[in-house]
């Protein structure tokens, strides 16, 4: 997901009992904490920024999980998403790519009767293709981590405030280019900035947050392992491909 971008309102910006201010874009949580101005609300959100949102991911199914759940939430709260992702697992598979590469028409059937997540054809349709993309992918690449984790920003500032938090990056509109050029749908600039956001291969918590130190050290370790691996490449958006037809 991509916060919001509008500010906390100042009378809210300090924790509790606390004289010292927070900076802007911070909320104390229930234990007074700092944290995100969007963690703190719905439960959903405030498990979902300190337990999984910045941290790095090298777990390939759970990369095309991400992919395709900031693909049904394109135009919808990613709320609602939170809220629907154990029925979305049951419905795909547990989003194993090659489970759901091999989903029938019938299961598209199955899957557009299903309330329990967003029923919208063409979301369905492109996971399902989105499925067999990773799996040519994977194979071509060795893995999708490794081919994600390459258009990581050589830099990037931790942002102070809601405002410093932008839709997408040069790098998210490189990957974006080469997922369209390899056939991948519903994968704009902004759906895959959301999902560099929510895997960690960018860090968006902003400066303060109690959870940004905890991740930069897991995204370190994360740089570590997959260079000593031989795997830690560098795509600069200037070298990604220029918009092409996606192979036949």
């Amino acid at each position: 997901m991509t916060p919001p971008h509008d500010e906390p309102p100042a009378a809210i910006a300090h924790v509790t009992k606390d004289p010292l201010p927070l900076s802007p874009g911070l909320r104390p949580g229930a234990d007074g904490r700092p944290r995100c101005f969007w963690a703190v609300g719905p439960p959903e959100y405030g498990a979902y920024h300190d337990d999984e949102w910045g941290r790095p991911v090298l777990d390939d199914t759970l990369l095309f999980e991400h992919l395709s759940l900031e693909a049904f939430q394109a135009g919808l709260s990613w709320l609602t998403i939170l809220r629907k992702r154990a029925a979305f697992r049951a419905a795909f598979a547990d989003f194993d790519p090659a489970a759901v590469a091999a989903y029938s028409p019938g299961d598209v059937a199955r899957l557009l009767d299903d309330a329990g997540i967003v029923r919208n054809r063409r979301k369905i349709e492109a996971t399902i293709a989105n499925a067999g993309r990773t799996l040519e992918l994977v194979e071509r690449e060795g893995s999708m981590a490794a081919f994600f984790w390459s258009f990581r920003p050589a830099r990037h500032a931790a942002p102070r405030t809601a405002t410093d938090l932008v839709a997408t990056s040069p790098e998210a509109t490189a990957l974006a280019k080469e997922l369209k050029h390899r056939g991948f749908r519903f994968v704009g600039p902004t759906t895959v900035y959301a999902l560099m956001q929510s895997t960690g291969i960018v860090d968006d918590h902003l400066a303060g947050c109690c959870m940004r130190e905890a991740v930069e050290r897991e995204r370190a370790a994360v740089l570590r392992r997959l260079a000593s691996a031989g795997a830690l490449r560098q795509v600069t958006p200037r070298a990604a491909p220029e918009d092409s037809p996606p192979p036949g």
